[in-house]
């Protein structure tokens, strides 16, 4: 009882993970983070008022949208995290299915050589699809999703149209 799994599925570097494209993610990351805005800019209660009409709400948005969307994706994240350390199984589904992709892709084609037998990876990609979709069923991945999106919606809407533009761009708007 031996296991055969090829050496060079276990050294090879995905092509994906060369440095070049690692530098190229880290670089658009830093850019982001970069036009984030401070927490004591975001949090300005001062600017926070009930707009006077639909216009004011349309203006509000469409400004604060554009200007603090570095936050708005930082705290979408943050809710993503939030909603897949609560649902644990939803998170171990796509654990496990990210790992039986890798797993499968690491064997470039070969066959996987256990005990038990010898699967391709045919096999192993039925096999997976097989145990992650009972799996992800009961995960409800819609039902997690439609709360993201909505409590997303509301915490950035809502920001966005409380929060009042600066006076300087109010004063720019009139001129």
């Amino acid at each position: 009882m031996s296991f055969n799994i090829p050496y060079t599925a276990l050294t090879q570097i995905p092509q994906s993970m060369n440095l070049e494209s690692v530098k190229s993610n880290l670089g658009k990351l830093q850019n982001s983070l970069s036009k984030m805005r401070p927490p004591q800019e975001f949090f300005d209660v001062r600017r926070i008022s009930k707009p006077a009409n639909f216009g004011e709400i349309q203006s509000r948005a469409s400004y604060n949208l554009g200007y603090f969307s570095a936050n708005y994706a930082a705290i979408i994240a943050l809710l993503s995290v939030y909603a897949l350390v609560t649902n644990t199984l939803l998170l171990f589904v796509i654990i496990l299915v990210a790992g039986g992709l890798f797993g499968i892709t690491k064997l470039n084609g070969e066959d996987l050589v256990i005990p038990f037998g010898r699967f391709n990876t045919s096999q192993l990609y039925t096999g997976l699809l097989i145990v992650a979709v009972p799996l992800c069923i009961f995960a409800s991945p819609i039902s997690t999703l439609m709360w993201l999106i909505g409590s997303s919606g509301v915490t950035v809407f809502s920001h966005a149209a409380l929060m009042e533009k600066p006076i300087e761009t109010v004063f720019e708007e009139e001129v």
